[in-house]
């Protein structure tokens, strides 16, 4: 008898494509038809067919240009980029199965998103080089840094939805979900992960920089890693955690696990394509940490309140007994009798008491608390990048507030 465990199936059509009946519930919600499971089942069937030369593999389609000539090109070293991986017989000799389904992994997890944090990278590194020309070869290189940073997002989310029990991300069905995958995502997870160091190694390693980009790439992927620990400690301790829920538990798992490699590394990656030394902006640093915690403050309140067709999944922070912002500040301002409410409800599955939490939010006026919240920390970040002397450093911090200011999704 296998020991892999078996998951649930994810999508339509026989009874192994079955859809469960919680899952279609969610899909619906956030498609209001069987669009996602038609699509599901048609990147399966795409899994059945040859693996074809890059020359002839049909693209992802990545999001339309948003502005910037550079866009488009970044988007397009997506495609140079994968190929050579999924090409690449260095480290083994891949199978056509093989290849198929690391195209497939790749296209399903890593492009899918805003591209903000990519982007950034190429947003910073143009500003540090105002004034200097940037060659064909610079650019591509800051893409290439760009890219590490979306797969790596690509593995953390992929991770943490399996970690989580999520079912959708991006307008989707996770990809641990689908019924060809399963647990076997989790090895997919890591194979995003060992992609950024083959990447760096293959286009930085001449590089004088290049120790300096992997012990920070190195660097922050532990720092990412212990943020999580700390978010999987809490909420799988369960009620008897709750009550510690407090707001500088809530910074320390949010610094660690999200502000890092959201916020400082693409600057960073982009500091040291310059040829700036990362010790002389630790300042910069500390302003990018604390965007970090707003930018996350915002993921909890959406969490709750967002229309999920909005941003393009089931929030599920209440069921999965999260230390988010909105607990931690219900937990601070509510009378004893409201405690005792979110003691018995925070972290159940059943609807039920997911809407029992989301009524005293409510009665405690959390929305109006977070526009109040988010408010001062818009004022406070201004007052902190105004500080700044390095001009360059300014408009990179403005870039980042500008993205993220009272965003919807």
């Amino acid at each position: 008898m296998s020991s892999q465990p078996t998951m649930k199936t994810a999508c339509g059509g026989d009874q192994q494509r079955g859809l469960d009946g919680e899952l279609e519930e969610k899909l619906i919600l956030l498609h209001g038809d069987g669009g996602a499971a038609a699509k599901c089942s048609a990147g399966a069937a795409a899994l059945q067919q040859k693996w074809r030369p890059p020359a002839m593999e049909r693209r992802h389609q990545l999001p339309a240009d948003q502005g910037g000539d550079y866009h488009e090109r970044f988007v397009q070293a997506y495609d140079r980029l994968r190929d050579e991986l999924v090409a690449d017989d260095s480290s083994c000799e891949l199978t056509d199965e093989a290849r198929r389904w690391l195209a497939q992994m790749i296209d399903y997890n890593v492009p899918g998103g805003k591209l903000n944090r990519g982007l950034s990278v190429i947003d910073s590194y143009l500003l540090l080089k105002q004034g200097s020309e940037v060659t064909e070869d610079e650019f591509f290189l800051a893409c290439v840094l760009g890219w590490c940073v979306e797969w790596f997002q690509a593995c953390a989310l992929l991770l943490d939805d399996i970690m989580d029990g999520s079912h959708t991300r991006r307008d989707q069905i996770c990809w641990y979900r689908r019924p060809e995958v399963g647990l076997r995502g989790i090895n997919d997870g890591i194979l995003l992960k060992c992609h950024i160091s083959r990447l760096i190694k293959k286009y930085f390693r001449e590089k004088t920089y290049y120790i300096d980009i992997s012990e920070l790439w190195n660097e922050i992927a532990l720092q990412t890693s212990l943020g999580q620990m700390l978010d999987l400690i809490s909420t799988h301790n369960g009620a008897d955690e709750l009550p510690k829920y407090n707001i500088e538990g809530y910074r320390r798992i949010v610094k660690y696990k999200t502000s890092y490699y959201s916020f400082y590394l693409p600057v960073a990656c982009a500091l040291l394509l310059s040829g700036a030394k990362l010790e002389n902006f630790r300042e910069l640093r500390d302003i990018l940490i604390e965007m970090g915690v707003y930018f996350q403050a915002q993921d909890d309140y959406l969490d709750c309140f967002a229309d999920p067709n909005t941003i393009g999944k089931i929030g599920t922070d209440i069921e999965d007994h999260k230390c988010s912002w909105l607990i931690v500040q219900a937990l601070g301002h509510a009378n004893i009798n409201q405690i005792e409410v979110l003691l018995k409800n925070y972290g159940k599955k059943d609807s039920t008491s997911v809407s029992i939490v989301k009524n005293t939010y409510s009665t405690l006026d959390l929305k109006d608390m977070f526009s109040e919240f988010e408010d001062r920390a818009y004022k406070h970040l201004v007052t902190s990048i105004e500080a700044q002397q390095d001009r360059a450093v300014q408009e990179i911090l403005k870039s980042f507030l500008k993205k993220i200011h009272r965003r919807k999704r």
